[in-house]
């Protein structure tokens, strides 16, 4: 019988992890790679690709403030929609994790119910909310507080709200893993050295925490800086974000060196925050979320 000793067999890990390591290689190493070699290619008046090694791209991205403000922009939204994300999905997190009712898993069913729609639906769906013709502005005209309807789409806070309904229930799921795994015996024992339950959750509950709430706002900010749907259904004009710029340089213009540097640019910013987050908080309680 063959031994299980990694000790015994030091390649039987690697046999182990190739069908995973193959498949991160075919789907992402190489076309990020692609990407790269393209990012230095150059666009031709006459819309050819010349192939060689340019920074003509590189050199527009990084030195044209068209592009620093709207990445800028990017990092405002996705870091509003983080905070809002934290300071709103706290509560549900808690009371779930907390509560004593006995059907605890249908509370979780409804949390896990908004990933069984279309994130295009649920985008979309702000538009018969707040539209001219929609749910707010017809009750506010049925009671008599408007006369008119209100313009509440196409700006940037409904980018933010858009974002928000999305992003929520991640920041729930990781608050959540990470309150229900904090023994309440420390929390009793808080209690019956004299803490008010305030103070219990100030000094026990909410530190012990902050591990959940790092990855719900790592999830939250990246997906919220990486995402070009909600800006291109709720935003206006002047809303775009930075992914928006790399759909329309590589779909619309079809300037495929220059979507390719605008996405490494984005890629390299975010996968900077992630090395950090792993270098700080570490990857383990992410993986507790989705396991």
């Amino acid at each position: 019988m063959a031994s299980l000793d990694p000790k015994d067999n030091p390649s039987r890990p690697w046999t182990l992890l190739s069908p995973a390591l193959t498949a991160i290689l075919l789907l992402l190493v190489i076309p990020v790679c692609f990407i790269a070699v393209y990012s230095f290619w150059l666009r031709t008046a006459t819309g050819a690709d010349v192939a060689g090694f340019h920074l003509d791209n590189w050199a527009e991205v990084l030195t044209d403030s068209f592009y620093r403000d709207i990445l800028l922009f990017t990092l405002w939204i996705a870091f509003a929609t983080t905070v809002i994300c934290a300071l709103v999905g706290y509560v549900p997190a808690y009371f779930i994790a907390t509560t004593q009712y006995r059907h605890k898993a249908f509370l979780l069913l409804l949390l896990m119910l908004p990933f069984w729609i279309s994130y295009i639906i649920r985008t979309m769906s702000w538009i018969n909310i707040l539209g001219v013709s929609g749910v707010v502005n017809v009750a506010l005209q049925w009671v008599g507080l408007t006369g008119e309807p209100l313009q509440m789409l196409y700006n940037q806070w409904t980018v933010i709200v858009g974002l928000v309904h999305f992003l929520l229930p991640f920041m729930i799921l990781n608050l959540y893993v990470s309150l229900y795994g904090i023994d309440r015996n420390l929390v009793d024992a808080a209690r019956s050295l004299g803490c008010t339950g305030w103070q219990a959750f100030r000094e026990v509950t909410l530190p012990l925490s902050l591990p959940g709430l790092a990855a719900g706002s790592l999830l939250c900010f990246v997906l919220a800086a990486g995402t070009y749907i909600t800006p291109l259904v709720l935003g206006g004009p002047t809303d775009a974000m930075f992914a928006n710029l790399v759909f329309d340089a590589i779909i619309t213009q079809l300037n495929w060196p220059l979507g390719s540097a605008l996405s490494l640019v984005l890629l390299i910013l975010l996968g900077g925050l992630v090395i950090l987050y792993n270098r700080f908080v570490g990857m383990s309680q992410i993986a507790k979320s989705f396991g």
